[in-house]
């Protein structure tokens, strides 16, 4: 996928947005915590239709929950929960105003805490951490321990994304 690759143009500019509001703003110069954030934030961009393992589309917690908790232990359930945790990073952080509407009386994400769950699902990804998962749990562990702190840092990046949008679009 592109948002793989370092040099794409949109990968490029969240990395810089992220680390001068993770670096500059906050005072946390934690290179592996910005490329995974700057990462995180690439992804979101594309993501346009998640797909349960049922074939059912994603769109809530409550479902991504229930699907992780039907899988075997395992490479699967540890990235389901590491999507969980960014799921709920991302609308926290970036988009906390769409909170209200996807925790609506109507939602099964109703009386799910986003802060809480991304917390809980980002601490469970962590947890594998043989060698296929060595380098990313501790940033993955971090998550867990410092949501909040992540989720007003991705809301500068928003903030900045707002005041100083690319000079030109660029291409998926």
């Amino acid at each position: 996928m592109w948002y793989y690759n370092a040099d794409h143009p949109l990968r490029r500019y969240f990395s810089g947005l992220t680390e001068h509001a993770f670096v500059d703003n906050l005072g946390l110069a934690d290179p592996r915590l910005i490329d995974y954030l700057s990462l995180l934030l690439a992804r979101f961009v594309h993501i346009r239709d998640i797909r349960l393992y049922s074939g059912r589309t994603m769109e809530q917690v409550a479902d991504m929950l229930l699907e992780a908790a039907a899988l075997p232990t395992g490479r699967t359930c540890r990235e389901m929960h590491r999507h969980i945790g960014d799921f709920t990073l991302f609308w926290t952080g970036v988009y906390p105003e769409a909170l209200k509407r996807l925790r609506s009386i109507l939602s099964k994400d109703h009386f799910i805490d986003y802060c809480e769950q991304g917390k809980r699902s980002y601490w469970i990804a962590s947890t594998y951490e043989d060698d296929a998962y060595a380098e990313e749990a501790p940033v993955l562990r971090r998550l867990s321990e410092q949501f909040e702190l992540c989720a007003w840092g991705l809301n500068q990046v928003r903030k900045e994304w707002e005041q100083h949008p690319p000079e030109k679009p660029v291409a998926l």
